[in-house]
């Protein structure tokens, strides 16, 4: 079985490891629900570090930058069951049900939702067709148990209605803030003007107001920066933080970090100037 494999192309996903993996950058484009099955799933952001274990249920916000580190338990598997709650879908239940967001959603980002009976019911609805790869979901069914765990998290936690219906575009946030939580995530310049409320022209002109150099240069040094001080002071190995500062191999990283300090990234941990 291919991992992740898709249960309903686009909405349903079933992961199956044997073995610890952790993804470089994640991002999410819509509300996902994270049903854990058996093993360790620790997400990572700029403002919250969540893990859990089997049976446990986690809701991730639109529109967010992470890591993810997925550890099988100990002579088990790593298994997990990911509902992407999808804009359109979402706007059709509001339609149907007749429901709204009542104010803003001010809480956190993410949310692991309490268990209870009938969600634990909902969980085990869906293990099946993950497991059984021969046994089909049909679109109508499918979109129907998106529905219905949807309902249940009213259900379990009715102050969600904030949360999923809130359908505003990101406004402008403060940039400077923003970039220095999340400089160190690999993705597009594209991607960080999204997350920012801006075009890339205007988040270009932003940038440039607030740091005085074009965004590209301003990672690179930052990323390095960051680097040359957790060699200084923690002592940590350049082959176990170049991809949690964005870069994509390391001889690449070995590569500019020489260009800017003169020096090879090892030699800064052993005091030896090249």
């Amino acid at each position: 079985m291919n991992s992740p494999a898709e249960i309903l192309p686009g909405v349903i996903f079933y992961s199956y490891l044997s073995t610890e993996r952790r993804e470089k950058v994640c991002f999410w484009n819509h509300h996902t629900l994270i049903l854990q099955v058996s093993g360790q799933f620790t997400l990572e952001t700029s403002a919250q570090n969540i893990s859990m274990t089997g049976g446990e249920m986690l809701l991730i916000g639109r529109n967010q930058l992470g890591t993810l580190t997925k550890t099988p338990g100990p002579g088990g598997n790593y298994e997990t069951v990911v509902i992407s709650l999808q804009e359109d879908l979402l706007r059709r239940i509001v339609l149907e049900e007749k429901l709204e967001a009542e104010q803003k959603y001010i809480g956190p980002p993410n949310l692991l939702i309490p268990s209870n009976e009938f969600l634990r019911g909902y969980f085990q609805s869906i293990v099946p067709y993950a497991r059984s790869s021969g046994v089909a979901m049909t679109d109508e069914m499918g979109i129907l148990k998106v529905k219905e765990g949807i309902k249940l998290l009213l259900l379990a936690l009715p102050g969600l209605i904030n949360f999923l219906f809130d359908f505003s575009q990101p406004y402008k946030i403060d940039l400077e803030k923003f970039m220095l939580h999340n400089f160190h995530f690999n993705v597009p310049i594209e991607k960080f003007a999204q997350l920012t409320g801006r075009s890339l022209a205007s988040f270009k002109r932003d940038f440039l107001k607030t740091f005085g150099v074009p965004p590209r240069q301003w990672l690179q040094d930052k990323r390095l920066t960051e680097a040359k001080r957790r060699i200084e002071t923690k002592r940590e190995k350049p082959s176990a933080i170049y991809l949690d500062l964005g870069f994509e191999s390391l001889s690449h990283f070995s590569h500019s970090f020489k260009k800017k300090f003169g020096m090879a990234p090892t030699a800064v941990n052993y005091g030896e100037s090249i």
